[in-house]
């Protein structure tokens, strides 16, 4: 009987624990929730304001945040900040976003989780800024179009904030590129304004609420997408940095159907071939030099450089325009001075401060590789760079190398301009070794001499005994 009692007295421990648990756990509520969708380019942009506040009795060290399967697979930046202070003195302090599962997520909903600076404690409000970027969600049609037709393109998404939480209030605001728009699903009560559209407000939404909606809209921006990049950076201790960047560009829009004329194409620029690109702007450093543009059958002269204080822009022509599904692959590479980008540390240590990401603007690159080249004689290389990436180490080979380069390897998929930002590549470099190339030339002319001579004295002629 006592046995029985004891068992029965930790069942019931147990339970109370489970409920003790519930109790506590932090519940949280969205009361206001703004979301604005940027429709104007080839990449979706969106900004998604929260205010939400901590029902439960204990405290919450995240917030979660929760995206349809295929929006998250596409999902290319994610960022999140809250605003501290208040007025002129308000300021935004950025928020780490990783990705977190929980059981029983309807729908396949992917979850990202906001870890908060301070734990939201019982009955308090916070506002959270988020920023996500989203590549290849619009889709064209039709699929094809004629060298006269405009694009047109499908966006599809959700008209309620699909969240974790009970939301009171939302309002949705999308922005399109011109007020060309065939058709949009109507959820009441939804508006439109000339290039925007608003759903909302809506009060009162469960848990997962999902209200799905298609906007079918005129969108003639290019989509030039760079399906691979490889940029090497190769570090002289001499004095420069050369860059080489390979492309392979194509065109992500309505595919060309028809004949191209060109005839067409130039008179009437307005008209024809208005969602194809003949030109783009790639944003360089200050204080470029060396530049030159090619393809595989050699130099491309339509380009123009201007070179300033702050940045330079090279804008480039390929040998022909790009219409939907066309391709182009072509090299872009320049010198820039050591001395802006290359620096020492306070522990010895020398370091690469340079740009991630693709140097052309508004262009989505679905495999981006660096390769950082350092100087032979190299060891102990270490990269850091703010957004996860595959790296990797090689060994490259160039004039009077005899060991190799250490090369540093990063790679990354579905990259935007938002990763533009820059990154840093560590090493240790013994200055002895700027002496073996220098070395190498002056023995090889040496021994050059010394066979010079020792030819000129030698009797190689055959005599008579």
């Amino acid at each position: 009987m006592g046995r029985r009692t004891l068992t029965i007295f930790l069942l019931l421990s147990f339970f109370l624990s489970l409920l003790g648990f519930s109790l506590s756990s932090p519940e949280i509520r969205v009361v206001t929730a703004e979301k604005r969708i940027d429709l104007t380019s080839s990449i979706v942009r969106v900004f998604l304001t929260l205010k939400v506040e901590n029902t439960g009795t204990s405290q919450a060290p995240e917030i979660l945040l929760a995206f349809p399967p295929t929006e998250a697979e596409h999902l290319a930046i994610l960022k999140a900040s809250t605003a501290e202070g208040k007025r002129k003195k308000k300021t935004y302090v950025p928020l780490s976003v990783s990705p977190t599962e929980l059981p029983d997520t309807p729908n396949g909903a992917h979850l990202f989780s906001i870890s908060l600076h301070n734990p939201l404690k019982a009955g308090e409000t916070t506002v959270l800024e988020v920023l996500y970027v989203v590549t290849h969600c619009l889709e064209p049609f039709p699929a094809e179009i004629s060298q006269s037709e405009s694009q047109l393109v499908y966006y599809r998404d959700s008209a309620i904030l699909l969240s974790p939480y009970h939301v009171t209030e939302q309002i949705t605001y999308i922005k399109t590129p011109s007020n060309k728009v065939e058709s949009f699903t109507n959820v009441d009560p939804t508006s439109r304004a000339g290039t925007e559209l608003k759903y909302g407000m809506y009060n009162d939404y469960p848990p997962y609420s999902y209200s799905p909606i298609i906007i079918h809209f005129e969108n003639n921006h290019p989509f030039a997408v760079v399906e691979e990049l490889v940029r090497q950076v190769e570090i002289s201790h001499w004095g420069s940095l050369q860059i080489t960047e390979h492309y392979k560009l194509k065109h992500g829009g309505a595919r060309h159907k028809g004949i191209f004329s060109r005839v067409e194409y130039q008179s009437r620029p307005s008209i024809s071939g208005v969602s194809s690109f003949k030109h783009l702007l790639a944003r360089l450093p200050p204080r470029v030099h060396s530049v030159y543009y090619r393809d595989e059958i050699g130099n491309i002269s339509s380009s123009h450089l201007r070179i300033g204080s702050q940045k330079s822009e090279l804008e480039i022509e390929p040998r022909y325009p790009l219409f939907g599904g066309w391709q182009a692959t072509f090299v872009i590479g320049y010198g820039l001075p050591l001395q802006d980008f290359l620096f020492e540390s306070d522990d010895g240590q020398r370091y690469l401060n340079f740009s991630f990401g693709c140097p052309l603007l508004e262009t989505v690159v679905d495999d981006l590789t660096i390769k950082v080249v350092l100087p032979e004689g190299s060891k102990n290389p270490l990269a850091a760079v703010l957004f996860p990436v595959e790296q990797h180490l090689e060994t490259s080979y160039s004039y009077l190398d005899v060991v190799g380069r250490t090369t540093v390897v990063l790679k990354k998929k579905n990259v935007v301009p938002d990763h533009n930002i820059p990154f840093q590549v560590y090493y240790d470099f013994n200055p002895i070794f700027m002496l073996a190339e220098p070395l190498m030339l002056v023995s090889a002319v040496f021994l050059f001499f010394i066979a010079c001579i020792a030819y000129l004295h030698i009797d190689l002629s055959i005599r008579k005994l």
